[in-house]
């Protein structure tokens, strides 16, 4: 019996399986709106028989793009592009869900098949900002220090932005702390050299995070699932480890947080990270057991029987899927149907006839 295919509850909805579409940057937007690209990218993935599709990285202000390309949520009239866009998600029995970010350093890039380069202030960037004055490696811009007050806005914004997502349809909110950008910037001592009340102690350098969950849900629905994603380590000594992320989960559980979703690295351009299949899954395990929050496992999971184990020895609660859905949207479709299961209520009626019964 597959346990992948269990229906996993969350708060007051319930993903029809345990596999999720992560976010993944599709740079494609102008001026942070959405397309028909997103609605046919986004879509896909929902006929495609996944339980949960979330949204790229989502802009909560100009500044917090990586690109001039990227999504974003800053102002209201970015909406009603994604009321169609999740209400069809739904409509094929997926949850629809979105990822609110803020680049920080790693901000005012080109687009990856652009060249990926500084966007300079004179030629379409924009000043960055972080926790301190450090830039992420050669090639980026030095940040601005945000003083208080700077934090403050952001923060304001990460809940106008999930005001703005809950207008738009989503019933599934990630607040994105990993991969080197503004808010894991802040967790980790290899870029947070502040001595204020946002950096120096572990406690002072979480402030930002759990000041920004407390904002979101004052706005989200406590109906709603709220996760976190994050860098469970930055796989460099002196930087933020896996004993940070239980301790940081243990905080945020009591916050309104219902998922933290696993994945590492960003921090540093020269960090020694061991790719390679189920790379990334010890850390949702021991997450997991040592705080007790339901985790999500991503990176280099490829195979349905290698994802069905993870939920079957309970290493993580929910599976999602990068790359291995740009491949094969209907990845979950064919992975049903290796690991047995019946795939009757997954299949949309439009595309049965391509799915026979098996004998």
């Amino acid at each position: 019996m597959s346990h992948l295919f269990e229906p996993l509850p969350m708060r007051d909805i319930l993903l029809r399986n345990r596999l999720g579409v992560s976010p993944m940057c599709q740079y494609s937007c102008e001026d942070g709106f959405a397309t028909d690209w997103h609605l046919v990218h986004l879509g896909s993935r929902a006929v495609g028989g996944a339980g949960l599709v979330v949204m790229e990285a989502t802009a909560v202000t100009p500044e917090g793009r990586i690109s001039d390309g990227d999504h974003g949520l800053w102002k209201d009239a970015q909406i009603e592009p994604l009321v169609r866009i999740t209400r069809f998600i739904k409509e094929q029995g997926a949850a629809a869900g979105v990822q609110l970010a803020h680049a920080g350093r790693k901000a005012s890039r080109s687009v990856p098949w652009k060249g990926d380069h500084e966007l300079g202030i004179g030629t379409g960037g924009w000043p960055v900002v972080g926790p301190s004055a450090i830039a992420f490696a050669e090639g980026y811009q030095v940040p601005v220090a945000l003083t208080s007050d700077g934090i403050s806005e952001v923060i304001a914004s990460f809940a106008a932005a999930a005001r703005r997502a809950l207008d738009a349809g989503f019933n599934f909110l990630e607040l994105h702390a990993a991969h080197g950008y503004l808010l894991h910037s802040f967790l980790s001592p290899l870029s947070n050299h502040r001595q204020d009340e946002y950096g120096g102690t572990f406690a002072r350098r979480c402030r930002i995070v759990i000041d920004t969950i407390r904002a979101i849900r004052q706005v989200w629905p406590d109906s709603l699932p709220l996760a976190l994603r994050i860098s469970a380590s930055d796989w460099i000594d002196g930087g933020w480890e896996v004993e940070d992320s239980v301790a940081l989960a243990k905080l945020v559980m009591s916050e309104g947080v219902d998922l933290i979703d696993c994945s590492s690295g960003g921090n540093a351009s020269h960090a020694p990270i061991p790719v390679g299949a189920n790379y990334q899954v010890p850390f949702a395990a021991t997450i997991k057991r040592e705080s007790g929050i339901a985790t999500a496992a991503v990176g280099m999971i490829t195979e349905a029987m290698q994802a069905d184990a993870v939920i079957r020895t309970r290493q993580a609660d929910i599976v999602f899927l990068a790359r291995e859905l740009l491949r094969d949207p209907y990845w979950p479709l064919h992975a049903a149907r290796k690991l047995r299961v019946k795939t009757g209520s997954l299949i949309p009626q439009q595309y049965a006839r391509a799915f026979p019964p098996k004998t």
